[in-house]
């Protein structure tokens, strides 16, 4: 392709864009639910981490609080430039999931009990974020401590030469009973995701 037709394209997409039509509520939505997937499959293959994951999520309910307290202050729903302002920032939160998927840092765990559980939590996690049984605010809440856990535990393999001392093992199960049932209780409460 030539520099001129590129170039050419690249003006009218642009172009475009500033003068494009607000998305509809129901595009807005479906773009929420279609981020959820992707984060939800970024957290399940391993290419996010829990402090990624955390962070994304806590944009996520941020723009969600932004959404519904837009839409109280418009009887229901969203003004033109409002819509436009939230797909902006769809926009730019999209690009962080991009990035984020597609960085050097990836999740990895280990081929021993206390790692298999960790894995298997953020299976649940991905799960409950793809179904919608976790809101973003959860999602965050519940990677954020993912994260907590997951430094605790490489600080502590750090420290004894790459293993845990049963007393550091028995402590990290402790902590992930307790993530465990947080888990479950999120899944299972009123508040939904945007499925």
């Amino acid at each position: 392709m030539t520099k001129l037709a590129l170039t050419t394209m690249m003006a009218a997409v642009l172009a475009g864009g500033v003068c494009a039509q607000a998305p509809t509520g129901s595009e807005i939505n479906a773009r929420r639910e279609n981020q959820q997937d992707r984060i939800a499959n970024g957290v399940a293959s391993g290419q996010l981490t829990a402090g990624e994951t955390a962070n994304l999520e806590k944009k996520e309910a941020n723009l969600n609080q932004e959404i519904r307290h837009d839409r109280l202050q418009n009887g229901g729903n969203l003004t033109n430039n409002e819509k436009r302002q939230i797909n902006r920032q769809q926009n730019r939160l999209s690009n962080r999931i991009y990035q984020d998927k597609h960085n050097a840092v990836t999740q990895h765990y280990g081929k021993n009990e206390v790692d298999a559980r960790r894995e298997n939590q953020q299976d649940r996690i991905a799960q409950g974020i793809r179904s919608g049984q976790l809101t973003a605010g959860e999602t965050a809440k519940l990677e954020s401590q993912s994260a907590r856990i997951n430094r605790e535990v490489r600080n502590e393999r750090a420290a004894n030469g790459g293993n845990l001392t049963n007393k550091e093992k028995a402590q990290v199960n402790r902590q992930l009973n307790r993530e465990s049932a947080q888990i479950y209780n999120k899944k299972h409460n009123a508040a939904r995701g945007p499925h």
